[in-house]
């Protein structure tokens, strides 16, 4: 059964590996999206973030810190987290689709690309990284 579906999903585990997820590949109002299930919560995120996620690391060609922050808190600059809400990304601002929700790109989408075999990600306690494959 083909892995990244609603019914198979990718089982995965936050940076610091404390806590588990799943996210899998679906479409909302025409558009595709990655669905994150983080117990009783759901968050969206844009499907394009992975490619775009990935060419900005490469183009990056170095670590670079995840930075995770909730939506209402501010992102470090020259963080994945930061990226993630940036104007100047590829979408011209927040990948998260799900008003209120649309922060902690910076956490969970690092260890998605990197089950997807598409970056590195550090798994410290604090201060994690990532950096493209």
């Amino acid at each position: 059964m083909e892995k990244g579906t609603k019914d198979n999903p990718w089982k995965l585990m936050t940076p610091p590996q404390t806590s588990s997820y799943e996210m899998y590949k679906d479409e909302k109002d025409g558009t595709a999206v990655i669905v994150c299930v983080v117990g009783k919560t759901t968050l969206l995120y844009d499907y394009r973030c992975i490619a775009d996620l990935h060419a900005m690391l490469k183009a990056h060609g170095d670590w670079m810190e995840l930075g995770s922050a909730d939506e209402q808190k501010p992102a470090k600059e020259g963080t994945v987290e930061a990226w993630g809400r940036s104007a100047s990304n590829p979408v011209g601002g927040w990948y998260g689709l799900k008003k209120g929700l649309r922060g902690r790109f910076g956490m969970y989408m690092p260890p998605l690309m990197e089950e997807l075999g598409l970056a590195e990600v550090t798994h410290d306690a604090r201060g994690n990284k990532m950096r493209a494959v």
